[in-house]
This record gives C-alpha cells, structure tokens and sequence, in this order.
C-alpha cells in the first residue's frame, strides 16, 4: 500500500500524526491477511509498532506487509512502512508493525492455510513468529497471576508495594 500524506494527517508538529499511520497499518495488516486467509480478517491485536523516524507531511509512505506466522485460525502480519521523499528521492524506514488477525467467516473464527516456508528467511519469521506467540501466553498468564494477587492484597500491602521498586516481592 502507498499513500501521500496530507495536511490533515498532521499532528501538533507539523509531522505525521501517529494515529493516522495506525490505522493505515490495520488497512495493511487486513489486505495482507484477508488475501492470504482467503475470507475477511478482522483485528485481534496490535502486538508491537515501533516509530523508529518521523514522516513529514507530504511524504509517499510505503507499507509492506507480509505474512510472518500463522495459527489455527489467526494470522500474524509483519508490516514495514517507508517514508519516501519523492523531490530529495530518499526513502528511510520508519515503522514496523506485528498485527495478529482473525479470520472470520459467518461470524465465526475460520481455518486458515498452512504457512507454506520456502526460503531460509521465512523458516526465521514463521520460528520467530512461533515464539512471539508462546510469549504473549506467558506474558498474559503472569499478568492474570499478579493481578490476582494485587487484588487479593491487604491495603497495607498495597502501599508497601507502592514504594517499592519490586513488584514481584
């Protein structure tokens, strides 16, 4: 996907609102996934986008999605955006994006193909991919365990883990 941005794209300094390059990563992350699942993907998460540069009003920016892992019946798309100054002709990469989609058909969750890995470099996204994953159930296990125990916490617990700089104490 390629768009020019807009004054009305802008943020308070004058550069590309980070908002607007949000919902232009879900647009890519829902053509990349509808495409490879073959039915509409809606959006589970927004694992991780890093802003690594700004993008000036004006500028051609270029997003490439691409299909890093998939399970059952969700698809993980990694997106790269590019800024690309079409007077200077320069391009520098300013944003990555891992979105996790859903493919839905008749309101339901819906199989999606087997990520077929053919190169050495798609063997490392799907892995990777794999990993991320299994994290994120571990993340989310360890945040329902401490929140239990906030929530099962006296007060003066509370305060005493307020001051402290050790939240698993």
């Amino acid at each position: 996907m390629s768009e020019v941005m807009q004054p009305q794209d802008a943020n308070f300094m004058g550069k590309v609102f980070g908002g607007a390059i949000l919902a232009k990563i879900d647009l890519c992350a829902y053509a990349t996934s509808s495409r490879f699942a073959g039915t509409v993907c809606v959006t589970a998460s927004f694992d991780r986008v890093d802003f690594h540069d700004s993008i000036d009003v004006g500028n051609l920016v270029i997003f490439i999605g691409h299909v890093s892992y998939v399970g059952r019946t969700s698809v993980e798309v990694t997106i790269e955006i590019y800024a690309e100054d079409v007077i200077k002709g320069t391009t520098r990469h300013t944003n990555t994006a891992r979105v996790t989609m859903v493919a839905i058909k008749d309101g339901r969750p819906q199989v999606v193909p087997r990520l077929i890995c053919e190169t050495r470099d798609d063997k490392i996204r799907f892995l990777e991919g794999r990993l991320r994953r299994e994290l994120r159930v571990k993340h989310g296990e360890e945040r329902q365990r401490i929140h239990a125990k906030f929530n099962a916490a006296a007060d003066e617990e509370l305060d005493r883990l307020l001051v402290s700089d050790n939240l698993a104490e």
